[in-house]
């Protein structure tokens, strides 16, 4: 039998089973309920949040009561039912399909209650597919029901929004993620570390299909247990170890421990960009930290993952910490013209140790700028605040 993807395996069959959507689901419950199902809804949100599958069950509530056949719910749910129309707008965005649609949406279902069109990624529909589809649901039939997705709101025309339901799915959260991932990985009987589950969690920004996606990639290594080591040496991504070494090295202001170990992760075949990526992350944790306090909901970290975090953050002010970012970043873009893009990596994680240095060189600059009588008597006003230095 072929090998069904983890993200389709596992994919939500009843509204109790959508993650992070769950005030959708039950507003959608409410109206099938209360028999107030509208007769056209938009579902937006990015990729891998539910909209699709949020849809099919929307479509098999409405068309499978208690009096309709198992195997009728089940059509629904592959997408192979004869009242429920699924398309992909990204491959049939002509007018000419949309004209089929319409003149097909007439006849009336064959066995369900509502004859549902769910048209996937609708904002690839052409300028004169939306205005095709734009009459019928300005006065549709009273057995349809249109179920629109799209990624991209802005590009789906306001004349036909307006005539919609609108809901927007927001990305699920790294927490709610890694719970799913956690019952993943027991129903495939797979060990996994915690802190595997919650790095992947992340790493899929929001949407569950991306997360599944990557935990189907590390099962498929074939190793006994899955560890955050394994998904360092996959992905290419700097080991956490390394790069709390340098930080920790930032911290004690030793430009030589932060350099080797920026060349431990280089020689591992760690980009710049990816260094300092990972570097401008932490340091957003730790300001997080910092600016919030040790238990703020605003950093997405394991509890081994936060107790490191919390010790290290009092080892920085949220001045210094606003720097390193803006260092981060800055070096990071200017990495991709640089015709010496080492250099300019050592050049940064070397000023990234000596901050505390450059304040204190900064301060007293300043303060003999001010202390300098000008050419009228007065004290030259000072160019700008001298940075807070890393605590010691």
């Amino acid at each position: 039998m072929a090998y069904t993807a983890l993200a389709r395996r596992y994919r939500s069959q009843s509204f109790d089973q959508v993650v992070g959507q769950d005030a959708i689901a039950q507003t959608l419950k409410n109206a099938i309920a209360t028999d107030r199902v509208g007769h056209a809804y938009l579902f937006c949100g990015t990729r891998g949040v539910g909209k699709t599958s949020m849809a099919r069950i929307f479509a098999k509530a409405i068309n499978t009561p208690d009096d309709q056949p198992p195997d009728v719910a089940a059509a629904i749910m592959r997408g192979q039912d004869t009242d429920v129309i699924e398309i992909d707008a990204a491959s049939n965005s002509r007018v000419e399909e949309t004209r089929e649609l319409i003149a097909n949406s007439v006849y009336r279902p064959l066995r369900g209650r509502k004859k549902i069109y769910i048209i996937d990624e609708v904002h690839m529909l052409s300028t004169h597919a939306f205005n095709a589809l734009l009459k019928t649901m300005e006065e549709p039939p009273d057995h349809v029901v249109f179920i629109l997705c799209t990624t991209e709101t802005h590009k789906v025309p306001a004349t036909i929004q307006s005539r919609c339901q609108r809901f927007e799915f927001r990305n699920i959260p790294t927490a709610e993620i890694a719970r799913h991932l956690a019952d993943v990985v027991k129903h495939e009987k797979v060990k996994a570390d915690a802190e595997l589950l919650h790095a992947v969690a992340r790493l899929g920004n929001g949407s569950m299909r991306d997360a599944l996606s990557l935990l189907d990639r590390l099962i498929a290594a074939g190793e006994k247990e899955l560890t955050p080591a394994l998904l360092e040496r996959l992905l290419g991504l700097p080991e956490r170890e390394v790069i709390e070494r340098l930080i920790t090295a930032v911290a004690d202001g030793s430009p030589a421990a932060a350099l080797q170990a920026a060349d431990e992760l280089a020689k591992r075949g760690v980009s710049g960009e990816m260094l300092l990526s990972t570097l401008a992350e932490r340091y957003r944790d730790l300001l997080m930290i910092v600016a919030c306090g040790d238990s703020t909901d605003l950093v997405d970290l394991s509890p081994d993952a936060r107790q490191w975090a919390v010790q290290t953050a009092r080892r920085f002010d949220d001045a210094a910490l606003t720097h390193l970012i803006a260092l981060c970043d800055s070096v990071a873009r200017t990495l991709r013209l640089s015709a010496a893009p080492r250099a300019m990596l050592d050049a940064a994680i070397v000023r990234m140790a000596i901050t505390d240095k450059l304040a204190d060189v900064a301060g007293l600059l300043e303060s003999a700028r001010a202390a300098a009588p000008t050419t009228t008597g007065a004290r030259a006003a000072p160019n700008g605040p001298a940075r807070a230095p890393v605590k010691k």
